[in-house]
């Protein structure tokens, strides 16, 4: 059983590399934004990211385009990202199912149906 900080870093590594792989050319700043985290907490995660392997960075400060920096996801980061999908998928199930539960025990305890919800 992993500790909950580890999940929540597993989480956040998980989103990252998601976010990359579909849109390598963003900037710290925009990733930051759209994950919903600060931005040296991400540069904090992407220098981990990068040290174990999984990203690789690509300077294209004299290219015509604007892009000063592209984040590659590499194989060995494809193939975790992979791992990490199915951990995180796993994860998520298993609270959804328990929220069901809570839900339905809610609407027992409660003796109605909640409104905006099936019976």
């Amino acid at each position: 059983m992993t500790s909950r900080r580890s999940q929540l870093q597993e989480d956040t590594y998980f989103r990252v590399l998601r976010v990359l792989q579909n849109n390598p050319d963003m900037t710290q700043r925009e990733i930051a934004e759209k994950l919903g985290i600060s931005t040296s907490g991400l540069n904090y995660c992407l220098k981990a990211l990068i040290g174990k392997g999984l990203v690789k960075i690509i300077n294209f400060a004299n290219s015509k385009n604007k892009f000063k920096y592209v984040y590659l996801l590499t194989p060995t980061g494809l193939a975790e990202k992979a791992a990490l999908t199915q951990r995180f998928l796993q994860r998520k199930i298993e609270e959804y199912e328990a929220l069901k539960s809570e839900i339905e025990a809610l609407r027992n305890e409660a003796g109605a149906p909640v409104k905006g919800t099936k019976t």
